[in-house]
């Protein structure tokens, strides 16, 4: 696809739409491929992501028998085959089959869990289906669970994802969840010793979102799961490290202490920075530790930003994990602080620098964010 198309169109455009049709249609004599492709097109450019989701799934259920239990077949006959088992990461699948998971969460939520599930199942080894699963967990959870404990033993590392990624308490796009952040455990227990990065990935996401209303909860896990000693210690080390990462942007000690670096550590730290900066250009900063020699260091920087109205809003950023090699360490760094930035946008006026070690603030310098200067043309 062309640079410069949305998101949106390239995931769903005409050649996409069209491909799916004509699965249907090879897989069922009377679907009329044409008829589908037209009454989709005819709505969906002007439609975001989502919508064309909907869209997609709704069409579908005007072209296919209206009971889940005769449409199924043919659903399953007109699916592609299952994604390469042998792969063990970035295999997400073709994201026009998001909306068959759309299509059986509308009509299987009416009466037909199990075959639904049987549905999501197949579904979910042709593009992931955790945004599918999650309606059926809310109004069928003693059943969904029950079935996840042994989708958790899945032959298909797609499969075995679903258990975590479709209970994820804050999952991007997709409908919240009553279950109490405890009940998956138990299944990301088994899920945590997975060979599959696709699989961990997701369990230490799960373990992110959980951080956010209960960070001891989920350190707790953490620490029971490297007792246990069942996974291989680099990755659980790196599922540790990504599981805690909105912890440690908060400066939490004891997800530092897990980390293994010393909130308490004993330093001398100093930051440098330019007392004016104007936007569209570069805040050019340096830093300076003095500490006890070899001692690991997680160093950030902060930046409070000036907000209409007089407010301010601070963002963290990853600067270096290193050792203070022979008592000093010398760190910089040019932070870009774009104009024309669309989710995020800058204000001149009095801002800060603050550089936080293993979770604490050590030091801190101030500095006047000025208007981009302007340039012939512009």
């Amino acid at each position: 696809m062309a640079s410069g198309f949305s998101l949106k169109d390239q995931l769903f455009n005409r050649d996409k739409v069209r491909y799916l049709a004509g699965l249907f249609s090879a897989a069922e004599p009377g679907f009329d491929a044409s008829a589908f492709e037209s009454r989709v097109m005819a709505e969906l450019p002007a439609l975001e992501l989502k919508q064309r989701m909907t869209l997609i799934a709704d069409v579908l259920a005007g072209h296919l028998p209206k009971a889940l239990p005769e449409a199924a077949p043919v659903l399953l006959r007109a699916l592609p085959p299952r994604l390469d088992p042998r792969k063990t990461d970035d295999d997400f699948g073709d994201f026009i089959f998001a909306p068959l998971g759309e299509y059986v969460a509308a009509q299987g939520l009416k009466a037909h869990p199990d075959l639904s599930l049987d549905l999501l199942e197949e579904l979910t080894q042709r593009f992931s289906m955790e945004w599918a699963i999650r309606p059926f967990l809310n109004r069928w959870p003693a059943e969904v669970m029950s079935r996840m404990q042994g989708w958790a033993g899945h032959s298909s590392y797609h499969v075995r994802r679903l258990v975590s990624e479709g209970t994820r308490p804050r999952l991007p796009w997709g409908a919240a969840v009553g279950l109490p952040l405890a009940e998956p455990l138990p299944l990301l227990d088994r899920l945590h010793s997975d060979p599959a990065r696709y699989v961990t990935r997701s369990v230490a996401n799960h373990l992110n979102d959980i951080a956010k209303k209960d960070p001891d909860l989920v350190m707790d896990r953490l620490q029971s799961w490297r007792e246990a000693a069942v996974q291989d210690r680099k990755e659980l080390d790196w599922m540790t490290a990504h599981a805690l990462r909105g912890l440690v942007k908060a400066g939490h000690p004891r997800a530092m202490a897990m980390l293994g670096y010393d909130p308490e550590l004993a330093l001398k730290a100093l930051i440098a920075a330019p007392e004016t900066v104007r936007i569209g250009e570069a805040l050019d900063f340096s830093c300076r530790l003095e500490g006890a020699a070899g001692a690991p260091v997680l160093v950030d920087y902060i930046l409070h930003f000036q907000r209409p109205g007089g407010k301010a809003s601070a963002k963290v950023f990853k600067l270096k994990q290193a050792r203070i090699t022979g008592g000093i360490l010398e760190l910089g760094k040019k932070h870009k602080l774009k104009g024309d930035a669309t989710t995020f946008k800058l204000v001149p006026g009095p801002h800060r620098i603050e550089l936080m070690v293993n979770g604490k603030v050590r030091a801190g310098a101030a500095f006047e964010l000025l208007p981009q200067a302007w340039h012939p043309g512009r």
